[in-house]
């Protein structure tokens, strides 16, 4: 048992980085159209290199478990700001899947925050020497 607990803190990883990683490099790849949805929706696009860089870096280090007590607590605050500018189920019904699911995400990053990154992590690492 021990050995499944060590080894879920860095799939759980995994599983929270790769989307914001994804979505890192489909903003780029769509930076216009990225851009021009963000200002639609009423956020200024100019805080687009903002996203990426905190999508991208951000994921890479939970990834890797850097920093990732900080790194979590500011993809908390990223969620469930998204959350709320972008998936208004109390407009429209058909975005309560993907308000809760950043929700969900922001959980699992308050997770990191309370615990740390855990076991095969660069912070591990650092706190082992």
């Amino acid at each position: 048992m021990d050995k499944l607990q060590e080894l879920s803190a860095p799939i759980g990883r995994l599983f929270l980085s790769m989307i914001f990683i994804f979505s890192g490099f489909t903003k780029i790849t769509g930076y216009a159209a990225t851009q021009g949805y963000m200002e639609s929706m009423g956020v200024p696009g100019m805080l687009l290199p903002l996203v990426i860089a905190l999508e991208l870096f951000g994921g890479i280090a939970i990834l890797l478990g850097f920093k990732a007590r900080l790194i979590a607590l500011l993809f908390v605050g990223f969620n469930i700001i998204s959350a709320l500018l972008f998936h208004q189920f109390w407009i429209d019904e058909s975005q309560m899947n993907p308000f809760m699911k950043n929700i969900a995400i922001a959980g699992g990053f308050l997770m990191i925050f309370a615990h740390g990154a855990g076991a095969y992590s660069i912070d591990h690492s650092n706190t082992r020497r």
